[in-house]
């Protein structure tokens, strides 16, 4: 099993739409770790972190977002492992 992580920066109407709460819903169902934080520019901040295919099912999904979430940009970095003990909404 490999261990990867990824920071991914989503744009579009993200914020006051549940996006957080559902990333982390996502996550978790996945054992995926991490954080899910709202930025100043109305934008989202995901940090991703655990199996391989798990960290890239959560990521492909950032794309969905939950109904009333509209996104328009999803911009992922990969970042060296770490090990976030859970999935935090911030």
């Amino acid at each position: 099993m490999s261990k990867r992580c990824v920071k991914a920066l989503v744009a579009g109407k993200v914020q006051g739409v549940w996006y957080r709460r559902a990333v982390q819903e996502q996550a978790l169902q996945r054992g995926v770790t991490g954080h899910a934080k709202n930025l100043p520019d109305g934008s989202v901040e995901v940090l991703l972190c655990g199996e391989g295919e798990a960290v890239n099912q959560v990521a492909a999904w950032l794309w969905q977002g939950p109904p009333n979430a509209r996104v328009t940009h999803v911009e992922l970095e990969s970042i060296e492992p770490r090990d976030p003990d859970n999935f935090l909404t911030l």
